[in-house]
């Protein structure tokens, strides 16, 4: 009778993260969704200038950080840490926990948001040294700056309240939250930037009330919690001193494909103009599935983890990393092999229009096409960092990073000369391989991660499915489409046909070869 009830906990339980997983993805997708029709909308006014370029340089500075404190280093030592409080504490510890952290980290980011305010032309300059110093492009990077940074300020307090949310079941609410950036740059690009006398100010401006819109929206669920209290400063806090031992680690651990990123930012700048844009367009396009199904499935499994760690239960944390894997692979797999066969459809489909050139979106779709190479890589990542950090285990992460992020640097240097921006991307998935391969290696040799006996199955499930995919995207591309011809809604139209039918070709080969609904379970 036990062993049955355990088999229907197991299964309540994989049902239970898959729903949630789910819902997380629905979120996220109609948010990437807009996120789409804000870069088609920023690509018809800015287009790929010079002034275009400052104002991204200007938007990826926050957007760095956001992803390498916020969502990255905060967010995996954070809550863990919360989660043992859930388990081992009372509500009233958890509340001061709350407090503690949230007014001592407000602090930090006001004072670090004043430096790089008072800064931004030297911070402009470390971000993007291809601007020449007091050029008139240079010059704009950091006027916009100091409109875009205090959104780091909003978000890394709106990533706090999304943390609390999530570690309690609610992950509606922070999965639903990025949609507000998008509908805010979007308002202010095509009402705003267009009519303003410069474009680029006014988006900045969007980017601004984007931020605090979003900590806004998550205030009144947090009170409905009853974890609102009053923030206090709370350094010496034994939970605060936990979370600042993990996330200084943490910075190099899951945060390095963002530092990678970066890296490449800084080299595009040396490169010919809108370099830096066609690298943007194209990281926009293969962060789709990253950010649809890689980062759900991470924002799930981690509370799920760190409950499991701080519960003793080894065998339902392998489970769940398993579980994570396997589900993982079923959509990255064939999301690599989408966005390198229709790289340039997808550019054209999405951003070809206004200021955009046809130079542009060819550009933008070789490095989108190299981007492609390591999107299992990097989907990787976001799933096995959470099973050290839901361990509490900054320092392995922290060794892999810096090996990765190193690896990444000399690639850089051997690729751009040749390749230009497409070397850049080239070598942030050559980089992303081995990190994603050493995370693995060292969760597995520890037996943190074992293999089930589902995999042999599911290999051969991704082995018929994928090369039907490949089959059927080959076809569409020799139909000979001039898709920089197409008006915008036959684009639209031939692209969701080709979409659709290679879902469907993936979906029914792969049920045909013995995909079945046990293949979720763990």
């Amino acid at each position: 009778m036990s062993e049955i009830n355990s088999t229907s906990g197991k299964a309540r339980k994989s049902l239970s993260l898959l729903r949630s997983g789910v819902l997380v993805s629905a979120c996220t997708f109609l948010s990437r969704i807009l996120g789409l029709v804000r870069d088609a909308a920023l690509a018809y006014v800015l287009g790929a200038s010079g002034s275009a370029d400052a104002f991204y340089v200007a938007f990826k500075i926050p957007n760095f950080f956001r992803r390498l404190f916020a969502e990255g280093a905060f967010a995996q030592a954070f809550v863990p840490v919360l989660s043992d409080y859930r388990v081992n504490e009372s509500k009233a510890e958890v509340r001061a926990l709350v407090a503690a952290v949230s007014g001592s980290l407000a602090l930090v980011l006001l004072f670090f948001t004043a430096v790089f305010m008072l800064c931004a032309p030297w911070v402009v300059y470390v971000f993007a040294p291809g601007f020449s110093a007091g050029s008139e492009q240079s010059a704009l990077a950091a006027e916009l700056l100091t409109i875009t940074f205090p959104y780091l300020l909003f978000i890394s307090l709106t990533a706090l309240a999304g943390g609390i949310l999530n570690a309690h079941g609610e992950y509606a609410v922070p999965a639903i939250t990025p949609i507000f950036l998008n509908i805010s740059l979007i308002v202010a690009t095509m009402f705003f930037a267009r009519s303003a006398a410069q474009a680029e100010t006014a988006v900045a401006w969007g980017v601004f009330f984007a931020g605090l819109i979003q900590l806004m929206f998550q205030m009144p669920f947090l009170a409905r919690l009853r974890l609102l209290p009053m923030p206090t400063l709370g350094f010496r806090h034994p939970g605060v001193k936990r979370i600042l031992l993990l996330i200084g680690p943490a910075l190099f651990g899951v945060s390095v494909s963002q530092i990678n990123l970066l890296l490449d930012t800084v080299l595009a700048s040396f490169l010919q103009t809108g370099s830096i844009t066609w690298l943007y367009l194209s990281d926009r396009l293969y962060e789709l599935p990253l950010g649809i199904f890689a980062i759900a499935i991470s924002t799930v499994i981690l509370p799920s983890l760190s409950r499991s760690f701080s519960g003793g239960e080894s065998n339902k944390f392998s489970d769940t990393l398993d579980w994570a894997l396997r589900i993982l692979l079923l959509i990255a797999i064939p999301s690599s092999i989408a966005l390198f066969m229709l790289a340039e459809p997808l550019i054209v489909t999405i951003f070809y229009r206004g200021e955009l050139t046809v130079n542009d979106v060819q550009m933008a779709a070789q490095s989108l096409q190299a981007y492609s190479l390591g999107l299992v890589f990097m989907m990787l990542i976001k799933v096995l960092a959470p099973g050290y950090y839901a361990r509490q285990d900054t320092r392995t992460p922290v060794r892999i990073g810096i090996i990765a992020m190193v690896s990444n640097m000399v690639l850089n240097l051997i690729l751009v000369w040749p390749l230009g921006h497409v070397g850049l991307a080239l070598a942030t998935s050559l980089s992303a391989g081995l990190n994603a391969f050493l995370l693995w290696r060292g969760l597995y040799k520890k037996q943190y991660h074992v293999f089930s006996t589902q995999w042999k199955r599911l290999l051969s499930i991704l082995s018929s499915a994928t090369l039907a995919l490949g089959a059927c995207l080959y076809l569409f591309s020799q139909l000979g489409w001039q898709w920089t011809q197409m008006d915008d809604l036959s684009r639209v139209g031939s692209m969701t046909l080709v979409v659709a039918c290679g879902v469907f070709v993936y979906v029914a080969v792969a049920v045909a070869a013995g995909l079945r609904p046990s293949i979720f379970k763990h």
